[in-house]
């Protein structure tokens, strides 16, 4: 799938791909939606294979990475400079900051997740619709997103995103056939 670069693009691929990842969800078995993962690390490539144990730590994933980007647009819209990534992180360690994020929801059950992914992405949908087609794929638009556009934020932190879970949640049915 072509990254989008208009916003009917981006709201559409967004629920589409999100629509896939919910159809995926609800062909798990219960046992599934709570088992763990047993990837073969070492062919694997990314630390997300070792960091998330199960498709909770997955949904969870997904949900804090809206949450960073509504808080992060929301501020700079409110002319208070944040970026996006949390104090202390940066493009080189965040993947310390993912473990965090999955560690913080630990008794956070497959069901609220589920529910917390779901809101959130309510959210970001509804974020995206707010601004025109120029706000999201103009550069320059917001001094805040730096060389990139808006509309590239909302991308990875939705469609893209999703097709990564999609990914890693249909490997891992197919290790459970």
């Amino acid at each position: 799938m072509a990254r989008p670069t208009s916003k009917n693009d981006l709201i559409k691929d967004s629920t589409d791909t999100y629509c896939k990842l919910m159809e995926l969800l609800d062909s798990l078995s219960d046992e599934e939606r709570i088992g763990n993962f047993a990837f073969a690390l070492d062919k694997e490539k990314g630390a997300h294979w070792a960091r998330d144990k199960n498709v909770k730590d997955v949904l969870i994933h997904l949900h804090e990475w809206h949450l960073l980007l509504l808080r992060w647009v929301e501020a700079n819209l409110q002319g208070k400079q944040q970026n996006f990534l949390p104090e202390g992180y940066n493009w080189r360690n965040y993947g310390d900051m993912n473990v965090e994020l999955r560690d913080k929801h630990q008794q956070t059950s497959y069901e609220t997740a589920l529910a917390l992914l779901s809101k959130s992405h309510e959210q970001v949908v509804a974020l995206a619709e707010s601004f025109s087609n120029e706000e999201l794929f103009s550069k320059g638009v917001f001094p805040w997103t730096g060389g990139s556009t808006l509309g590239s934020y909302f991308v990875s932190s939705t469609s893209s995103h999703y097709e990564w879970a999609l990914k890693k949640i249909r490997k891992y049915k197919k290790m459970r056939e």
